[in-house]
């Protein structure tokens, strides 16, 4: 009688452990295969991929998070790119389409960190975004058109949109270039809306500019790029946004560019229209701070700026002669300027603002936090010890 419960006892045991593996085979997963040594493709919709932080993900090519999908970057989780090859000669870059999500959540101490292999700039392409806000490159309002890098589809006419969380990340390296007129930022957002959340990410020696806005209306807080190659930040396109503490170190180029748009500097649908505050933009190797192609609406507040390449007599807001539509901003009273204060400008680099630009000086102006210098609250993330 005892056998006979031990043998029925172990025959419901036996059951119950077959229906539990036929139960964990057809629960759905993801249709993208994570190898953390040869990390690249396509992760389709439906998809909601989660990294292991405790891994390193070799990027061996593009990686695209599409439509539906959902890409998760825990904090302390470190992509890094691969070196091309004559057998992988693929441009490494990670994209993020229209409708997808990317949720990066680092922290002070555990930055998520995307680099590269190569310790140099321009060694792999960065992060692209692209979201469903307002642009006015499609040619009308709400229209949309397609990404310089990744060719992705980006615009439209939801301000709100919402392309996922991006917190305490590090973008190293990055700049890839095809040519002239085709490469990578750090960041690039391209329509990315108000519904993201944009807060300490930082770009470090970039092949291009650090981080750029490509329209769109997200709001940009704790902002950093070092030893960018071309702009520190730069903003285009109808950018409807606003920005809050944000520091440039020692862009070859310019500080901030801000343009409006690049055919027609005269587009309002919609017109760049910014508001920024505490910033600081330090050593430059050509203008400052560039109101560039129509420049559109600017209200800027509390600025640290100075520290101009040796020889460059340059105003440090700065406007082409020729770009009528940027001076007719000017001339509107468009482009507002308070609380700057001028530090190490230099015996060359006495101009402060070009002809017509009226601003307001403050010698007690802190910019992002702490003057000329690197604010508190970019240390121990935003570049590598």
């Amino acid at each position: 009688m005892k056998k006979l419960i031990i043998s029925m006892v172990a025959l419901v045991a036996l059951v119950s452990t077959s229906c539990k593996k036929d139960d964990a085979e057809v629960v759905p997963t993801n249709k993208f295969m994570v190898n953390a040594q040869d990390f690249k493709g396509t992760i389709p919709a439906g998809d909601n991929v989660v990294l292991d932080p405790s891994l390193v993900y070799k990027l061996n090519g593009a990686l695209i998070v599409e439509d539906g999908a959902t890409l998760t970057l825990p904090a302390g989780t470190e992509i890094m790119a691969t070196t091309p090859t004559e057998a992988n000669p693929n441009v490494r870059y990670i994209a993020v389409a229209q409708g997808a999500k990317i949720m990066i959540t680092g922290t002070k101490t555990a930055p998520v960190v995307l680099t590269a292999e190569k310790k140099e700039s321009s060694a792999w392409g960065g992060l692209v975004i692209c979201g469903k806000a307002p642009i006015n490159t499609g040619g009308s309002a709400g229209a949309t058109a397609s990404a310089e890098v990744s060719e992705l589809t980006y615009g439209g006419s939801n301000a709100a949109d919402n392309s996922g969380i991006i917190q305490y990340l590090r973008i190293e390296y990055s700049g890839y270039k095809y040519s002239d007129t085709k490469e990578f930022n750090g960041l690039s957002l391209f329509g990315v809306g108000s519904g993201t959340v944009m807060d300490y990410v930082s770009s470090f020696k970039g092949g291009d500019d650090g981080i750029e806005f490509f329209g769109g209306t997200v709001v940009a807080k704790h902002l950093v790029s070092i030893d960018s190659e071309d702009d520190g930040l730069d903003f285009a396109d109808g950018w409807n946004g606003m920005g809050e503490f944000w520091y440039v170190s020692n862009a070859s180029k310019s500080g901030i560019e801000g343009s409006n748009n690049g055919n027609n500097g005269d587009v309002n649908y919609p017109m760049t229209n910014v508001t920024l505050k505490n910033l600081t933009i330090i050593g430059m190797g050509e203008k400052p701070w560039y109101l560039k192609e129509g420049a559109g609406k600017q209200t800027i507040d509390n600025v640290v700026i100075g520290k101009l390449k040796d020889g460059k007599k340059q105003a440090y807001f700065f406007t082409d002669a020729t770009d009528n539509s940027a001076n007719a901003r000017i001339t509107a009273g468009d482009i507002k300027i308070t609380n700057v204060n001028f530090v190490d400008m230099g015996v060359d680099n006495t101009v402060k603002a070009v002809t017509g630009l009226s601003f307001t000086e403050n010698t007690n102006a802190t910019g992002a936090g702490n003057g000329k210098n690197a604010p508190d609250w970019a240390a121990g993330w935003s570049r590598p010890e």
